[in-house]
């Protein structure tokens, strides 16, 4: 195996063009080799330390996160925690302490597991990733780079160098909750993002609504005409359009049945936590802990 620590970004994009697999948490990357699962890479290349990957900026009205930034930073960024909560909720659930400290954003989306906790809260938010290579640099939004479980649109020779959240519409929030059998190094059973947007009057404009574990790639709920609703009739329109959207599977930790009814349960309550924080309501990040939803302390 050949190991390149990269001091520049420069370096990293040749380094990844030349076949290396690059690597900052390495968190996906370990589990999975020594699960098994998949082998490790024969070539190497650390983006930990590259300056500027690590840091978040604003971006075009909204939010740049460098790919490094750790799941911990997310959680308890005062701008995300205000304006982008739903992704805050989804990185405050990540793993362990250990594993919300050193896992990065960037290798968590482009790892494009259909149960990571950010997914849900990134399609509802709209963001868009930044995929950098040698040749220069573009942007795809995050429902046009997952294509399958553990597979991207992104080329062999491409970095994710960004997440961008954009400004968000006024009078809205998000939130993420999932069910959990236990706290902690937990992978999402089923889970579910909303962005709640309100009117002058406390009414739903609109909700997003995306699901996770329940296909095989983050689910996008479609036509969710909530306009005009109450926040107890769009949660209700987001339980049983999510239950019946839902494509999920069977295997060793839910049944197909069992997760059809629950994520309906997990998208009525984001919808009611998002449209709390919408109205001003001080909940606290995870929305899980705070509403006492998943396995007991």
């Amino acid at each position: 195996m050949t190991f390149t620590l990269a001091s520049s970004l420069e370096e990293a994009l040749d380094a990844v063009a030349a076949g290396a697999t690059p690597i900052a948490g390495g968190t996906d990357l370990v589990v999975a080799a020594r699960g098994g699962r998949t082998p490790l890479p024969e070539s190497l290349v650390a983006i930990d330390r590259i300056p500027g990957l690590d840091t978040v900026t604003t971006h075009e009205g909204g939010l740049r996160l460098g790919a490094t930034v750790s799941h911990a930073t997310i959680a308890s960024h005062p701008d995300i925690v205000r304006y982008f909560a739903g992704l805050a909720d989804g990185s405050a659930l990540v793993g362990s302490p250990a594993t919300r400290n050193v896992g990065t954003i960037g290798g968590n989306v482009m790892n494009a597991s259909p149960a990571m906790d950010t997914g849900a809260p990134l399609v509802v938010l709209g963001a868009s990733v930044e995929l950098a290579s040698v040749a220069g640099t573009r942007v795809v939004t995050v429902d046009d780079l997952w294509t399958a479980p553990g597979v991207t649109s992104a080329s062999s020779d491409e970095l994710c160098t960004a997440v961008l959240l954009p400004a968000q519409p006024e009078n809205s929030a998000s939130a993420y909750v999932r069910l959990e059998y236990r706290r902690a190094m937990e992978i999402a059973v089923v889970g579910a993002a909303t962005r709640v947007v309100l009117d002058g009057d406390g009414a739903v404009t609109s909700v997003d609504l995306a699901l996770t574990a329940v296909a095989p790639t983050i689910l996008r709920v479609t036509a969710l005409d909530v306009a005009g609703s109450s926040i107890a009739a769009a949660a209700d329109a987001a339980r049983e359009a999510a239950s019946m959207q839902a494509t999920p599977i069977s295997d060793i930790r839910a049944s197909d049945s069992y997760r059809r009814h629950t994520v309906g349960i997990m998208a009525g309550r984001a919808v009611e936590a998002a449209a709390g924080r919408a109205a001003g309501e001080q909940i606290s990040v995870p929305v899980n802990r705070a509403f006492g939803i998943g396995a007991p302390a």
